[in-house]
């Protein structure tokens, strides 16, 4: 029993072991997070287009779930910037602006998003979590948060009818910059100096709590929604109950693909969360069961009356930060988020829109990250060039359309370094064992009459052509046909059929100059995938390393000096 609660439900078997001593801790931290978790759920709601309620049902629910099947002990469920806008995106041109059926398509989404997720976990998805690289990531997180400012500028000036493409209501906006509300304007104002403010003199302090809070109370004090100020009206109180949701066939080939991006984003960036806060504490967390758990989360949101949910950064640190040591302090946030729905959600009533508006636009900008993106540059311009385009695949495109952009991307991305790997001829350097890449050595030799060539990846269809074309420009790059060429196996991790086809028409062509191709190391394994696919394994001779290889042509003179037949497989 306790090993199956362990593969299907981590949180759960560790909760029933749950120490006394951790209590205290647990619940400061509980606490902490439900500070963070109110203010940043209701305005995340207006980012994705629902009433303040129903950020706040997100964070209820769904953090039990993780709790009981997420492996991390720090990970806080909840609203996601990103997930947020990809929702708005998906599910607004669908509603057409029916109110009703915005919720339901929501719920829909969030359903098929846990669907995924779930089935993800039993195809053993878990590797996605390394889909997306840093820069695809970085970039895309930089379009959310530039979507995300530019879509709060009609709220904390209170100019109406900018509807439409983010850039297009931005530019109509900039237009009509005269008709600032401004009452809504020097409220905002006030919001973003209070958080700026607290930020330096109470980091401790959740800024967007005083921020809210501190607007509402001008409001209530002054009147200003009589003024003209939007606020967030009437909360209801209480838990909600359960909601069946219905598939509607018509939505589904709008939906799933919707679904599919959401489930792989909110995955990829939860796992970036999850696995630094459990490294920083020592411990390791499980993809899979984690995939799982983010699908369980999202069908309890949904059937909840929330919307679909990802790991969040920030509350998940401000666990961390406050001492929290297991899943016990998602469900005491939990239960503070349930309080606070049934006891007090009286005074919600004076929260300006535009207070929501200023938390928004400084969690976007929070988002953006130029220094890691200067990083990246400093390291590869490609990746860095990739990374901007992931960004203005959001901007232009929108959220939705934006992951499409950040797949293709990665895809592409894979392809380019799958299909042309790099390719390096080896020699040796003196005082140096083993051999080494001639390009990143001056003082490096090749063996007289060898080519030592070495392809740094698999040997399969999509990069046999570029093997084939390498290899065979190697051995007419210097004056004089070389005896033999030794092919370094090491690297090359895989093969197919294709590719061993390839090599022996390579054998072939290099055998007709007078030329021999022989290879070293993965010995058995190479003979093996050569009977395996019906080649006769003494067509191309395989040595067990490099200097056996070289040793057998008789090519150089052995350095003895070299302290033993290993050294051949370092490089550098």
């Amino acid at each position: 029993m306790r090993e199956a609660l362990k593969r299907w439900a981590p949180g759960l078997s560790a909760l029933l072991a749950y120490r006394r001593v951790d209590l205290g801790a647990d619940l400061r931290a509980g606490l902490a997070v439900a500070a963070v978790a109110i203010p940043v759920g209701i305005a995340y709601a207006e980012l994705a287009g629902f009433r303040p309620e129903v950020g706040l049902y997100s964070c209820v629910f769904p953090l039990v779930a993780y709790a009981i099947f997420g492996s991390s002990r720090q990970l806080v469920l909840g609203p996601d910037a990103a997930t947020c806008a990809v929702i708005a995106s998906a599910v607004a041109p669908l509603a057409a602006g029916d109110g009703a059926a915005y919720a339901t398509l929501s719920a829909e989404l969030a359903l098929l998003t846990g669907i995924i997720c779930i089935l993800a976990r039993f195809l053993r998805l878990g590797v996605l979590a390394d889909f997306l690289s840093k820069p695809i990531l970085i970039g895309f997180l930089n379009g959310i948060a530039i979507t995300i400012v530019l879509g709060q500028l009609a709220k904390i000036t209170r100019i109406e009818g900018t509807g439409g493409h983010v850039l297009h209501a931005t530019f109509n906006l900039i237009l009509r910059l005269g008709e600032t509300h401004p009452p809504t304007l020097l409220l905002a104002l006030g919001a973003f100096g209070l958080m700026i403010v607290s930020g330096r003199l109470l980091p401790a302090f959740p800024a967007a709590v005083l921020a809210m809070a501190g607007a509402a109370l001008a409001v209530f004090l002054l009147g200003l929604d009589l003024e003209g100020v939007k606020t967030l009206g009437v909360v209801p109180a209480g838990l909600p109950g359960i909601m069946l949701v219905r598939l509607d066939p018509d939505a589904l080939a709008a939906l799933v693909p919707a679904a599919g991006g959401l489930a792989l984003v909110s995955f990829t960036s939860m796992m970036l969360t999850s696995r630094s806060f459990a490294s920083k504490n020592g411990y390791e967390v499980d993809p899979d069961k984690d995939f799982a758990a983010l699908g369980a989360a999202n069908v309890v949101s949904a059937l909840t009356y929330g919307f679909a949910i990802s790991g969040a950064d920030s509350r998940t640190a401000m666990s961390d930060a406050a001492g929290g040591r297991t899943h016990a302090a998602a469900l005491f946030a939990a239960l503070a988020v349930a309080l606070v729905l049934m006891f007090l959600t009286a005074p919600l009533r004076y929260v300006p829109v535009a207070a929501l508006g200023a938390v928004l636009v400084m969690a976007g900008l929070s988002l953006v990250d130029l220094a890691t993106l200067r990083l990246i540059a400093r390291a590869d311009r490609a990746e860095a060039a990739i990374s901007i385009l992931a960004t203005l695949g959001v901007v232009v495109l929108g959220a939705t359309q934006g992951i499409l952009v950040a797949v293709v991307l990665a895809l592409l991305r894979f392809l380019r370094m799958s299909a042309r790997p790099r390719v390096e001829i080896l020699g040796r350097v003196a005082g140096m064992p083993g051999f080494h890449a001639l390009s990143r050595h001056q003082n490096a030799t090749a063996p007289h009459g060898l080519v030592i060539f070495r392809f740094n990846g698999p040997l399969v269809f999509f990069n046999a052509g570029h093997f084939r074309h390498t290899l065979l420009a190697a051995t007419t790059a210097e004056e004089g046909a070389p005896k033999a060429v030794i092919l370094d196996l090491l690297p090359v991790t895989e093969t197919d059929v294709t590719g061993l086809f390839t090599l022996k028409e390579v054998s072939e062509i290099l055998g007709q100059r007078g030329i021999a191709l022989v290879g070293a190391g993965r010995q058995t394994e190479w003979r093996n995938w050569m009977v395996t696919h019906g080649f006769n394994p003494d067509g191309i001779v395989i040595h067990p390393t490099l200097r056996h290889a070289v040793k057998a042509l008789a090519a150089v003179d052995t350095d003895q000096s070299d302290p033993d037949e290993e050294d051949d497989t370092k490089a550098s």
